[in-house]
């Protein structure tokens, strides 16, 4: 088990819990959203005021210049644009924390190509967020001795590290890149950015078991399941030898736990991000 993940995950989610409530007492406002997404092969016409009587010029002019005989002056009612809008994934978490396989809310996206899903996979892996992410959990497994024959020390932190970058790593190309381009399935996590703290909690949690095709639709999330499993299998072949099935199952288990919470971190990122960073992240 690799507790030091889930700590750090779990204090990006109690951030997320006190914006939630935050939000809780105003209206989110949707809507500009909506149509900052719309899919841009459908037109969509202006709106034209009627005018039954005389031409546009001419009604326009009696309201403009006669407002006392109107009794009031009319207003036009345009529509909010948003410039700081709900559901915006960035690359990274606080720049140390990848997330390069987040989607925006209401945001449609073509299915990926192998070439696509295994750079996806890289960029998770290999970019420089990765490292610092991975140091700092190698860092919390050294200090709670989770595998106490890795020693302590310079030297014990590079065991720690290495087993750590190696577990990472290969269940992100499993999960990411290889099981999804065999079965078809989006690895990417698709933004639900709306509704209550429950409902969206147990979104994100449910995108673990259930996943998008290549097609665009719902599938079980084979990729995750048979992607982490493999992955912890081949974990033993450099963890220090013991009770093989106990350590894969931990493993196969821990990792899905930790894209749970990453998941349900992930989802309120953007709020956390807004709210309390005014969006410089």
């Amino acid at each position: 088990m690799r507790p030091g993940r889930l700590l750090l995950l779990l204090v990006i989610l109690s951030s997320a819990l006190g914006t939630s409530c935050a939000h809780a007492q105003q209206p989110l406002g949707f809507g500009p959203l909506s149509l900052a997404y719309q899919n841009p092969s459908t037109p969509t016409a202006p709106s034209t005021p009627s005018v039954q009587d005389g031409s546009p010029s001419e009604s326009t002019s009696k309201l403009n210049t006669n407002p006392a005989k109107n009794g009031s002056t009319i207003d036009s009612p345009q529509p909010k644009t948003d410039s700081d809008p709900f559901g915006v994934q960035t690359k990274r978490i606080l720049w140390i924390v990848p997330n390069f396989r987040s989607v925006s809310a209401a945001t449609y996206l073509p299915p990926q190509t192998f070439k696509q899903k295994f750079w996806l996979a890289t960029q998770e892996s290999f970019d420089y967020s990765a490292f610092i992410y991975e140091g700092i959990i190698a860092g919390i497994a050294m200090a709670s001795k989770s595998e106490p024959s890795f020693g302590q020390g310079a030297a014990g932190y590079g065991i720690y590290y290495a087993h750590v970058f190696a577990d990472g790593t290969i269940e992100n190309y499993m999960v990411e890149a290889i099981v999804p381009t065999l079965i078809k399935e989006d690895p990417r996590y698709y933004t639900l950015g709306h509704g209550g703290f429950v409902k969206r909690t147990a979104y994100s949690v449910s995108r673990v078991f259930i996943t998008r095709t290549d097609a665009g639709n719902s599938s079980p999330n084979l990729s995750e399941f048979i992607g982490a499993g493999a992955a912890a299998g081949i974990g033993n072949l450099y963890y220090p030898p013991g009770n093989t099935w106990v350590k894969t199952y931990q493993r196969w288990i821990s990792q899905m736990a930790q894209d749970a919470i990453s998941n349900v971190a992930k989802e309120f990122w953007p709020d956390i991000n807004r709210a309390v960073f005014h969006n410089k992240y």
